[in-house]
């Protein structure tokens, strides 16, 4: 299959976290168009990336940029592989199967996820009181605070849940980040008065398949979300572990009964009233 080029001029503040994350998402959906992106480079100074990618044509690696991120090439050249080496050095031993988080040169991606649920309190109570097109008003509040917070820090949508999202994260510390900006972004929101959210998150190695995820860790994060008060974000204990280190307080809310689990979970919730 061919090889291409793509290339984003003026990127503005775009950082190398925000491109290791978009570079992501394209992983994630590129089987369905056919397409493997092989590595990246970011020209930090000039806010520039390039993008290196196997494809049966230019329009298939452009789909897969619409459909992960948006952030859609000017230009893309088809490219041949001793070219590429001869000015960008061995790139060839970057070349995963497996995705890379951290760029050229990186560690293979474990699979690690922090999960992530989201879920609009009493959104059924709305539509039998107020009435169904207030309800959907909440709803579309609710999903525009989730996205933007997502984008902000790099989550993937994984899907709707109705009154809730499902998100997936490849670092923890970015999924507490998302939670604890949701939440401000819910209290913050005149439209969106006495109205909120419940919020539970895990982590683990869910299993991947069509664009969704399942196993233990998302089952987790679903039970933990559902046990979680409006207003409350609620982690499991692995997540707090793996956020040491970083600027975030947690209040062990004790070891809780969670259906589909034998053992009591070691629950803990994010203080996020100093965000």
């Amino acid at each position: 299959m061919p090889i291409y080029m793509d290339m984003h001029p003026d990127l503005g503040d775009v950082t190398d976290e925000d491109l290791q994350a978009a570079h992501q998402r394209d992983l994630e959906v590129q089987e369905e168009y056919g397409v493997q992106f092989l590595t990246y480079w970011f020209n930090s100074p000039g806010s520039q990336a390039f993008c290196l990618v196997e494809a049966p044509d230019p329009e298939s690696a452009v789909a897969v940029h619409k459909a992960s991120h948006g952030l859609v090439p000017h230009k893309v050249v088809e490219v041949e592989r001793p070219t590429v080496t001869q000015f960008m050095g061995d790139w060839m031993q970057n070349v995963p199967n497996e995705a890379r988080i951290e760029g050229p040169g990186s560690e293979i991606d474990s699979g690690l996820r922090a999960i992530l649920f989201t879920d609009l309190e009493g959104s059924t109570d709305v539509s039998t009181s107020l009435g169904d097109e207030h309800a959907l008003l909440l709803i579309n509040n609710h999903n525009s605070i989730v996205r933007d917070a997502l984008r902000h820090s790099g989550g993937r949508e994984v899907k709707h849940t109705g009154d809730g999202i499902l998100a997936s994260f490849s670092h923890v510390s970015r999924a507490v980040d998302c939670a604890m900006e949701v939440q401000k972004g819910f209290a913050t929101n005149p439209a969106l008065e006495d109205v909120r959210v419940r919020i539970g998150v895990s982590v683990g190695e869910p299993i991947t398949q069509e664009n969704d995820i399942f196993g233990a860790a998302v089952n987790l994060a679903s039970r933990i979300c559902a046990h979680a008060e409006g207003g409350q974000i609620l982690v499991s204990n692995a997540v707090k572990d793996l956020c040491v280190g970083k600027p975030f307080r947690f209040a062990n809310r004790g070891p809780i009964a969670l259906k589909g689990f034998d053992e009591p979970v070691p629950l803990y919730e994010v203080d996020y009233s100093e965000r």
